[in-house]
C-alpha cells in the first residue's frame, strides 16, 4: 500500500511542479500541455513519465537540448516519499485523515517552494484549503466520532493565527500577514492531532526559521534588516510537530514526573 501511494506521489509531484512554475505567473494550470521553458516545444507523454524521462532526457529537452532544472525529479521523487510517510503513520488509523494529511503534504510541496521562490503565501491556494481542511477533517470527525478533535482543531487555528498575528504586529515586517494566514491553516490540522502536535509544531517553527536565519548572517549571506521565507519553515515545523509532538512533548512532562497523552 505504501509502495502505491509512494507511486501516486511521484505523478501527484509531476503535477506540484507545474503548479509551483504557473501560479505565481497566473497561468492555467491545466492549459496549454507543459511544454520546454526554452524552447516552448510541448512535451510529449513518453518524455512526461515522473523521473524516469528525466534520467533518461539525461536532464535535457529532447528537442533543444537545453537543460531542465533538477528541481524537476527531485520535487517528485520528494513528494513520493512525502506520501509514503504520510500512509506509513495514518493509514491504519483512519482513511479520511490519510486523505487530510495527503492534502497537506501536497500542499506543503506547493506553498513551500512558492514561498521559497517569490516571497509569497498566495491567498488563493491558502483560503480555499481552510474549506477543504474543514470539509476532510469533519468527515474524519464523523466516522471516527471524535468530536474533540475537530474542537480541539479550531482551537489550534485560532490560537494559531492569534500568535502569528501578535509576532506581526509587534515584529515590524518580521513575519508577514501571508504567514498570519497561513498559521490559522497549520494550527486546524495540528490541533486536530492533539496539543502536543500543536505545541511541538509551533515551537518548531520559530527554533529552525530563527536558526536558518542565524546561520546566514553568521555566514555574511544576509543582515539582519534581510527579509527571509517563513512559509517552508512554519511546514517544516508542522511536520516535526506531526510526527514527533507526542513523544516530544511526552519527554519534556517526563523530566518533571508527569506522564500525561499529549
Amino acid at each position: 500500500m505504501i509502495a502505491l501511494f509512494v507511486i501516486l506521489g511521484l505523478i501527484v509531484g509531476s503535477f506540484l511542479n507545474v503548479v509551483v512554475y504557473r501560479l505565481p505567473l497566473r497561468q492555467s494550470l491545466i492549459s496549454p500541455a507543459s511544454a520546454c521553458p526554452s524552447c516552448s516545444t510541448p512535451i510529449r507523454s513518453y518524455d512526461n513519465i515522473p523521473v524516469l524521462s528525466w534520467l533518461l532526457l539525461n536532464g535535457r529537452c529532447r528537442s533543444c537540448h537545453s537543460k531542465i532544472t533538477i528541481r524537476y525529479p527531485i520535487v517528485e521523487i520528494g513528494t513520493g516519499l512525502f506520501f509514503g510517510l504520510v500512509v506509513w503513520k495514518f493509514l491504519l488509523d483512519d482513511l479520511l485523515l490519510t486523505v487530510a494529511f495527503l492534502f497537506l503534504a501536497a500542499l506543503s510541496v506547493v506553498l513551500g517552494l512558492i514561498d521559497w521562490d517569490t516571497h509569497t503565501l498566495p491567498d488563493r491556494v491558502v483560503l480555499p484549503s481552510y474549506l477543504v481542511g474543514f470539509v476532510i477533517l469533519g468527515g474524519s470527525t464523523v466516522t471516527s466520532g471524535n468530536v474533540a478533535a475537530l474542537v480541539r482543531a479550531s482551537v489550534g487555528m485560532s490560537a494559531l493565527w492569534l500568535l502569528y498575528l501578535i509576532v506581526a504586529l509587534l515584529s515590524s515586517g518580521g513575519i508577514g500577514y501571508g504567514d498570519v494566514k497561513f498559521a490559522g491553516l497549520i494550527g486546524l490540522f495540528l490541533g486536530y492531532l492533539g496539543w502536543g502536535a500543536l505545541v511541538t509544531g509551533a515551537f518548531a517553527a520559530f527554533i529552525l526559521g530563527g536558526s536558518y536565519g542565524l546561520a546566514l548572517v553568521a555566514s555574511r549571506k544576509a543582515s539582519r534588516k534581510s527579509g527571509i521565507p517563513f512559509g517552508p519553515w512554519m511546514l517544516a515545523g508542522a511536520w516535526v510537530g506531526i510526527f514527533l509532538g507526542q513523544p516530544i512533548v511526552q519527554s519534556y512532562l517526563s523530566i518533571f514526573g508527569l506522564n500525561t497523552h499529549a
